[in-house]
């Protein structure tokens, strides 16, 4: 009981030494985030939050901080895909519901390589997650996966650090009012509000 309690109180303060850890990193962050996110711990739109922040802090990186984040997210997509692959249909059934494996195997039979690089290329709320263990369980082809997810991902993030460069002094004065974004506590909320700011600037 102790030592549950111990691990509770503690918890808070271990995920934000974490958090800034990673935004000390700079672009290097991108790597753990990457491989945290995914087979460990689902964090929905940290990788975006992160992408956005940094590139509007120093607009003349975007591009560097948007291949670290396509090298983050593969890695850590990588490292579900072969869990799931050793793990097996097995593992798959035992994490997500019936309906949602139907889907993505309809998808994969459907889509092929699509039905990995059109979810890696959309934001969230849309699932990543069943379709890396959907490849690696299904035994899809490591190089095709790659290529899929690296394509997906690519073009998000080179997006993403774009616009942020672009419009980065009014990104920086929302991030000010709205306090520092916290990827490890509430990356989806973040990321979906830096992305509306990110459409209304545009318009």
């Amino acid at each position: 009981m102790f030592i549950h309690q111990t691990i509770a109180s503690a918890a808070p303060t271990v995920a934000r030494s974490v958090k800034y850890w990673i935004y000390q990193l700079g672009g290097v962050g991108f790597i753990p985030l990457g491989l945290l996110d995914n087979p460990i711990i689902p964090l929905p739109g940290s990788m975006d939050v992160l992408t956005i922040f940094l590139s509007a802090r120093k607009e003349q990186l975007w591009l560097y901080y948007a291949l670290m984040a396509t090298a983050g997210s593969v890695a850590g997509g990588f490292v579900t895909y072969r869990l799931a692959r050793k793990g097996g249909k097995e593992t798959l059934a035992r994490r997500f519901p019936s309906k949602t494996l139907d889907k993505v195997y309809k998808r994969f039979e459907r889509w092929g390589l699509g039905a990995i690089a059109i979810p890696a290329l959309l934001p969230p709320p849309v699932p990543m997650l069943p379709f890396l263990f959907g490849a690696g369980a299904m035994q899809y082809p490591v190089r095709k996966f790659l290529l899929a997810l690296t394509m997906g991902r690519i073009i998000r993030y080179t997006l993403l650090a774009f616009m942020a460069a672009r419009y980065g002094r009014p990104i920086r004065t929302f991030i000010a009012q709205h306090g520092h974004p916290g990827p490890i506590r509430r990356g989806g909320a973040d990321c979906n509000a830096c992305c509306h700011t990110l459409c209304y600037l545009c318009r």
